[in-house]
């Protein structure tokens, strides 16, 4: 587990104290993967209630994935949003309209309604996470941000087992069981209330005198990490998506057994993440980790039995729960208090592009190569020429990339 959390020492103007604060910004950065995780055991019998509307095999699976694309291409208008009203204020209207959105298939009866509740929790949910990233950026700095950042990771990892298995539980009883989990919003926006300050920005130069002139939006500083991103975003999911499938082609199908797997993979990114922590900044090059996210891929794309696959699942989420929070700091680090949040946004935008392309793209390399083994070969090797690409500039740049303390 990572050190204790404290707040940093000397901290930026309106930082909070003690490790409340951090705790709620945790628990606000799990409200979208509850979305994204929440409801998949409870599709086919959702499908069976539906069964006789029009097109319903296609729209009953969008009610899964719908939110994780909404959160895409909204994000970045949360980013501008978090800039221009303030992050507080955003965060906690978006996370009390995330609980209505959220239990509104309680009562909904069509399925097109159901629907549109589902976008409207993406759209609460760029907010939320947009704002969440933005408020850990504005509290924290150098060593301690890029642990909380980790921390995110770790808890999204963790959270995603916890969602689901609940998922499975409550739609036991009812397909539309779950959604009362959503309301869990209720209980966080007042704790948002209560213990989040509002961030101030840091004096410029030693000086009380803050910044109020306009500032160019570092576009082509944050161009590249966003790429970086939506494709880091297709490597973190490979295994949560596609493990599950490929368990069933080695001829497994006990749910017991899937459960078992996605929970050490789960518990092998909550390491790296943990790993993230505990070495430096200049021991975690991208290509490095990228390297090792593809020999996990290659190794389970080879695998003709459990051992193998579980071993490439294990190396690859590890590589997975160090690249992710790799990639939020080295976004973090190329942006200033002011354009913090726009800047986030783009790069939650790119992330959860990246979650919603990353089952089509398996699904193209499935229909390409012939088995979903084989597309996960090909995707190993996509990883490690993306890793040989970056190895020069990574050299080149190394004390330039490296996350930075505030600005």
């Amino acid at each position: 587990m990572p050190a204790p959390l404290v707040p940093p020492s000397p901290a930026p103007a309106g930082a909070p104290a003690g490790r409340l604060a951090a705790a709620v910004l945790m628990a606000g950065s799990c409200l979208p993967v509850l979305g994204a995780v929440l409801l998949a055991p409870v599709l086919p019998r959702m499908q069976d209630h539906f069964d006789d509307v029009p097109g319903s095999a296609a729209l009953v699976p969008v009610v899964l994935t719908v939110p994780a694309l909404a959160l895409a291409l909204l994000a970045p208008f949360a980013g501008v949003i978090v800039d221009r009203l303030g992050r507080k204020r955003l965060l906690i209207a978006a996370t009390a309209l995330y609980a209505v959105f959220g239990t509104a298939p309680l009562w909904l009866d069509s399925l097109h309604a159901i629907l549109i509740s589902r976008i409207l929790v993406g759209v609460t949910e760029a907010a939320i996470m947009t704002a969440c990233t933005t408020l850990i950026g504005d509290y924290y700095s150098g060593a301690l941000r890029d642990r909380y950042l980790a921390l995110q990771t770790m808890c999204a990892s963790a959270s995603a087992t916890l969602f689901f298995l609940l998922g499975g539980a409550l739609g036991a009883a009812d397909w539309r069981a779950p959604f009362w989990l959503y309301a869990v919003g209720l209980l966080i926006a007042p704790l948002m209330a209560r213990v989040l300050p509002a961030p101030t920005p840091p004096a410029r130069d030693g000086s009380t005198e803050r910044r109020t002139t306009p500032h160019p939006f570092p576009v082509r500083r944050m161009a590249g990490i966003c790429l970086l991103t939506v494709f880091g975003a297709v490597v973190f999911y490979a295994v949560p998506v596609e493990m599950a499938y490929l368990l069933d082609d080695l001829g497994t199908d006990s749910t017991g057994t899937i459960g078992a797997v996605t929970a050490v993979a789960s518990a092998a990114t909550v390491l790296g993440s943990v790993l993230f922590t505990r070495t430096a900044p200049h021991r975690r090059p991208l290509p490095l980790l990228l390297a090792l996210c593809a020999l996990g891929f290659l190794l389970m794309g080879l695998a003709d039995g459990l051992p193998l696959l579980i071993t490439g699942a294990v190396i690859n989420c590890v590589g997975t729960g160090m690249l992710l929070p790799s990639l939020v700091t080295r976004a973090m680090a190329r942006l200033d208090f002011a354009e913090r949040g726009r800047g986030m946004g783009l790069w939650t935008a790119a992330f959860f592009l990246g979650e919603f392309l990353c089952p089509l793209a398996l699904l193209a390399g499935k229909e390409a190569a012939g088995s979903l083994a084989a597309a996960v070969v090909v995707l190993a090797a996509a990883t490690a020429l993306l890793a040989a690409t970056l190895l020069p500039a990574t050299r080149r740049h190394a004390h330039a990339d490296m996350p930075v303390g505030g600005h």
